[in-house]
């Protein structure tokens, strides 16, 4: 089967003068679940070609076996360095689609219209979206097709306020994620801080941090079975 993963194109930190991105942990374990599944995955971001990567991702104490093994993998440093544009993408030639999170998500993808009009495609047409740590943010403006917000009365998890604050964050982000959805009407539920956690309701796949990354795209690898 074919599935889009979607990047963030933003690599501010807010105002902090420091850069962000995507997080590795959160691409790097869904790509390899997803690949040595079988199934073909196209890259896509805001911006096409290489997004960028969150610096603090990077780091030693970041490292999982996913992650080293992204970094010797000259096919997928190829397809990460040319993302498509997600303008381009047509949603309908897609299976499934999972958005990785870091915190770049919510500057551009949370607000991005074609991003929104992805998720509300692919949810109508009976394809599974999962999204990890802050992704889930980028369901904010998403909408049912009677206009209700997409999370409304639907079980949905994501970084949570202990977790933004852990890491210094909270000031910094332009929104709180759980604030967000539980606002919307969502039906928030989270473990404790950097423990894995997803949640599935229906065809919406949300998990909460980077340990939920693999976890997140083992369900959506579930999904795309019942589909198929």
């Amino acid at each position: 089967m074919k599935i889009l993963m979607v990047l963030t194109s933003h690599d501010e930190l807010g105002d902090t003068g420091k850069k962000t991105g995507f997080w590795l942990e959160e691409f790097a374990a869904p790509f390899y679940v997803l690949k040595d599944a079988g199934h073909e995955i196209t890259l896509a971001s805001p911006a096409g070609g290489q997004p960028p990567l969150d610096p603090k991702s990077d780091e030693p104490d970041a490292q999982t076996d996913a992650t080293k093994r992204v970094k010797q993998d000259e096919e997928a440093q190829a397809q990460l360095a040319a993302t498509v544009k997600l303008a381009d993408v047509d949603v309908a030639a897609f299976d499934g689609v999972f958005y990785p999170g870091g915190h770049g998500p919510l500057w551009d993808l949370a607000e991005s219209p074609v991003s929104k009009a992805i998720i509300e495609g692919a949810l109508e047409s009976g394809k599974p979206v999962a999204l990890v740590c802050h992704a889930p943010a980028v369901l904010k403006n998403v909408t049912a097709p009677g206009g209700d917000p997409i999370v409304r009365d639907r079980k949905v998890t994501g970084f949570t306020n202990e977790e933004e604050e852990a890491v210094g964050l909270t000031e910094v982000v332009p929104f709180l994620l759980e604030d967000v959805l539980k606002e919307q009407g969502g039906s928030f539920s989270k473990a404790g801080p950097f423990e894995t956690h997803v949640v599935e309701d229906g065809l919406l796949i949300t998990g909460q941090n980077p340990p939920s990354s693999e976890r997140a795209a083992e369900k959506l690898l579930e999904a795309l079975a019942v589909e198929a």
